[in-house]
């Protein structure tokens, strides 16, 4: 749970954020306009008079860690209030946990609010309540203050055989571009070095409005990925970009990566590399036109690190047909890779194909899929070992500095382990350039080059 400092007089609210980036991005709109309202947020179940629970409920593992945590929270307070993705699924939370109070879905913020509300009344102010509260325009963040996630659209158009998404966060929504660098540029003012753009498909951004053209700054900016990219570069820090389904015109923003206005970082959840398996899912399949892009984007941005995900062990996948996935990472070279073995997802499509792969396959083929991309990753790895990485520091951590590269986003990739942080002076936040002196499968090692 969040942490504040607490005023005895004031309510308290214990909270318990889980699942993806976007899911963290409610949990911070949540824990701001609780603060608003005059509500502390405290770190124990002892001290909270009430407990929110932001669940997860995409895959199997999600739905048993968000019942585990709520019945953590009823156990140890009592007094529990549930809301996100998990909670579209109320019947499932209700046969698990009856005594909950509360029940709502992702994005539900006036539902969550309304339940404190009746749990727990603000307090009440005859003098204060008539002078509006201090806004900064950011509000709770629940990351270092140097990063920050920017949401820029909820739902998805897609319908992936795999995913159940769209039943729980509806189509497509864009938020308007203004807005979307309005809030870009307050974090920018709050200290937010780095901003990690993302969404359900941040490729698809602006079409369900037409691309609609708004002004910031006195410059007018379509909602479209590549405008907000090129707005969001005039703030002059790092801009990466999550969950860019592969589009076409996902090439027009190559080039802005190769001036620096752009980090040099796509992630790009391929999947799969068989036709036939990505007909199944419902994915883009045409893998040829695949590895020729990237070879493009290489040629245009040599620095561009892409970042993918897999399923393994999709229902009807053959032994032939994995085999095209690991000469697929063989020929790709990706720089960060992520492999799930296929697990039913309740109310997905591809519950209902035939020829499910046994689990003891799956897993062997999730270990041998692992096993081949270490090999590529610490190959690309030591292959940076004798240059130097422009870095930002995340933690010290003794004589350490704890640091990321621009081709690392924060928890999913490797670190650089700044040997000398300590002496350099380095604090968390700064940007600092890292000769690098070596390497494992996933992270570098480095020193600090000092000036002068």
């Amino acid at each position: 749970m969040s942490s504040a400092s607490v005023s005895p007089a004031n309510p308290k609210v214990g909270f318990v954020s889980l699942g993806c980036p976007k899911a963290l991005v409610d949990s911070e709109r949540i824990l701001t306009q609780l603060r608003v309202e005059g509500y502390d947020i405290v770190q124990t179940y002892d001290d909270a008079d009430v407990v929110v629970v932001n669940t997860c409920g995409f895959i199997d593992s999600a739905v048993t860690e968000s019942l585990d945590a709520i019945g953590e929270a009823i156990a140890e307070n009592g007094k529990v209030i549930v809301t996100g993705c998990l909670g579209k699924r109320s019947e499932l939370i209700r046969e698990a946990h009856p005594g909950v109070l509360s029940i709502s879905g992702p994005q539900d913020y006036g539902s969550v609010m309304s339940a404190v509300h009746a749990a727990l009344p603000p307090k009440h102010d005859p003098f204060l309540d008539l002078v509006p509260r201090r806004d900064d325009g950011i509000g709770v963040k629940l990351t270092p203050k140097h990063y920050a996630y920017l949401k820029i659209s909820e739902g998805c158009n897609h319908r992936c055989s795999f995913c159940i998404i769209p039943s729980m966060r509806g189509d497509l929504v864009s938020r308007p571009v203004d807005d979307v660098l309005r809030e870009a540029e307050k974090l920018a003012m709050g200290g937010v070095k780095e901003l990690l753009v993302i969404s359900q498909d941040t490729s698809a951004y602006g079409v369900d409005v037409k691309y609609a053209e708004r002004e910031w700054r006195g410059k007018s900016y379509q909602t479209r990925m590549k405008a907000l990219c090129e707005g969001l570069s005039e703030l002059g820090i790092w801009t990466r970009l999550h969950y860019v389904y592969p589009y076409p015109h996902v090439d027009e923003i190559i080039p802005l990566m190769a001036e620096g206005k752009l980090l040099p970082y796509l992630d790009i959840p391929f999947q799969h590399a068989s036709p036939r398996v990505l007909k199944l899912m419902k994915r883009p399949g045409a893998v040829d036109k695949t590895l020729e892009r990237i070879q493009r984007w290489r040629s245009i941005a040599p620095d561009i690190a892409i970042r993918s995900t897999f399923i393994v062990g999709f229902p009807g996948e053959t032994e032939a047909e994995f085999e095209e996935l690991l000469d697929f990472l063989d020929e790709a070279q990706l720089d960060r890779v992520g492999a799930f073995a296929y697990s039913p997802v309740d109310g997905a499509k591809a519950n209902d194909l035939p020829d499910p792969v046994d689990e003891d396959i799956k897993q062997d083929r999730l270990a041998r899929f692992m096993e081949r991309q270490a090999e590529i990753s610490a190959n690309k790895l030591e292959a940076k070992i004798g240059g130097v990485q422009r870095c930002i520091v995340d933690a010290i951590d003794g004589d350490l500095a704890i640091a990321r590269s621009m081709a690392d986003a924060p928890e999913i990739d490797g670190l650089v382990q700044i040997q000398n942080g300590l002496d350099a002076g380095l604090r968390v936040g700064q940007f600092v350039d890292v000769e690098i002196m070596g390497s494992d499968e996933h992270d570098l090692f480095g020193e600090a080059v000092l000036e002068g």
